[in-house]
């Protein structure tokens, strides 16, 4: 993102904010790194492209770190349990929570993080020392002075730091089983099927990609490889929306009739490679349009059978020269659900969502952002219609989904969106562009089989 937003595979360019951008020229080289990938040169101030986490394979290949399962996680998180007695009334009172201790860091699944952007840098790393079931084991960036003085930072060995020609080397360490893509949108697939031919699970960043070709490839190899692969979609694993798809689920808000939604920043930097068609695939659409997108199918369990779409660009501006500045589509489901979309950068930063139904309606705003999401819930009550405010815990959207890939990991399970989730959204932004050419509605197909995995494991967030 932009700023703070505009992207979940941000990548900070040679900027005042980011002096220390991977293509610092002149840079020591303090740790074993050679030359950075050829791709990577293509454009001044995008080699920020970050390592991913990687830990020992559960099948063939590396050793799982001891005592790294589902139960020798959780059961050595347990045994660090202390207790203390109530100090509250047992018989009126409901008992405070304690939240789960950490597992030991020796029995934790290890991630590499392959670029160290902006997103890595402000997000994903602070996330990791938050994690329960997670620790990063190594680092893979084109910056080695960089990378030395982040490894200081979270404690991994100087033999744990790669360069990207360097990137395959990941195979021999044993300290890593999943790696973490935060690169631009269209060098991911490359990225993930190295990655899983080295041995290692896959968790990337969104959009998964920049074709539904591309989607495909990285599906093959992982399933050819015997790794999981995984879209980091923060938003299905943050509390807030967790508790809109229960109220869809158990029909709160009954019959589904619309759901609205608009992300919107006003993004700087024309020489951003956000800004650039071949690294990024598209303007708005695939990087912040991606979220309205996924929150109409994912709240709603609904997929979509046709779009109609519109997409704005004035080439006069120097950030629109090749991707799209705004765009604004509709998408209808079989039940009757519409869903009108809008995202843009070019205006003020807006983010929300609001989901109406035959019994009552839900909203976020703010939603969308990686902290202070704000719900309403529209309802009748004692013959009144009433809003309520419910509150949730402040809890880390990135460390939640980094905990959910290493319990997947330690116990063998789907991850709750695999591949399959960010292939349909690239169907379907694929048809967004297609309808915006034409100027017609395009026909959507149901994806062949399910995009999801089993539900994220609250009681062990």
């Amino acid at each position: 993102m932009t700023d703070r937003y505009a992207s979940d595979s941000a990548v900070p360019g040679n900027t005042p904010e980011h002096p220390a951008a991977d293509t610092t020229p002149g840079t020591p080289h303090p740790v074993p790194m050679h030359a950075e990938h050829p791709a990577l040169h293509r454009r001044r101030g995008f080699l920020q492209a970050a390592g991913a986490g990687l830990a020992a394979s559960l099948a063939g290949g590396t050793a799982l770190a001891a005592g790294a399962t589902d139960g020798g996680m959780i059961a050595a998180a347990a045994a660090n349990r202390v207790t203390l007695s109530p100090i509250e009334n047992t018989q009126t009172e409901a008992p405070a929570p304690t939240p789960d201790p950490n597992a030991p860091r020796d029995t934790r699944i290890g991630f590499a993080i392959v670029g160290l952007g902006r997103l890595s840098l402000d997000q994903i790393l602070p996330a990791i020392r938050q994690c329960k079931y997670a620790k990063v084991s190594a680092l893979v960036s084109g910056d080695p002075d960089k990378a030395r003085r982040v490894a200081l930072q979270y404690g991994v060995k100087p033999d744990s730091l790669y360069s990207y020609e360097r990137y395959d080397e990941l195979a021999q360490n044993p300290d890593v089983q999943v790696i973490y893509i935060v690169l631009p949108n269209a060098m991911h697939a490359d990225f993930t099927v190295r990655g899983a031919r080295a041995g290692k699970h896959i968790l990337c960043e969104k959009p998964m990609a920049t074709s539904v070709a591309d989607c495909e490839r990285m599906i093959e190899a992982c399933r050819r490889a015997d790794r999981k692969l995984m879209i980091a979609y923060r938003s299905q694993y943050e509390p807030v929306d967790r508790a809109v798809v229960k109220m869809v689920r158990e029909k709160k808000l009954g019959d589904l009739c619309e759901f609205i939604a608009g992300n919107s920043q006003n993004t700087g930097d024309p020489t951003q490679w956000r800004l650039n068609l071949k690294l990024a695939g598209g303007g708005a659409m695939p990087d912040i349009g991606t979220y309205c997108l996924n929150a109409s199918r994912f709240l709603s369990g609904e997929e979509p059978n046709e779009v109609l779409a519109t997409v704005t660009q004035d080439r006069s501006d120097p950030r629109f020269r090749e991707v799209e500045s705004a765009v604004h589509f509709i998408l209808r489901f079989p039940s009757g659900l519409t869903a009108t979309c809008m995202s843009s950068y070019a205006s003020h930063e807006s983010r929300f969502y609001r989901l109406q139904g035959s019994k009552g309606w839900v909203e976020a705003n703010p939603a969308f952002a990686y902290e202070g999401l704000h719900l309403r819930h529209g309802v009748r009550m004692d013959d009144r219609n009433v809003t309520i405010e419910p509150t949730f815990p402040a809890l880390n959207q990135f460390a939640r989904e980094i905990d959910h890939m290493a319990l997947c990991v330690a116990r063998n399970q789907t991850p709750h969106t695999p591949g399959e989730e960010g292939l349909q959204d690239q169907k379907i932004t694929e048809a967004i562009y297609q309808s915006a050419r034409t100027g017609r509605a395009v026909k959507l197909s149901p994806p062949p089989g399910p995009t999801r995995g089993p539900d994220p494991d609250e009681e062990h967030f």
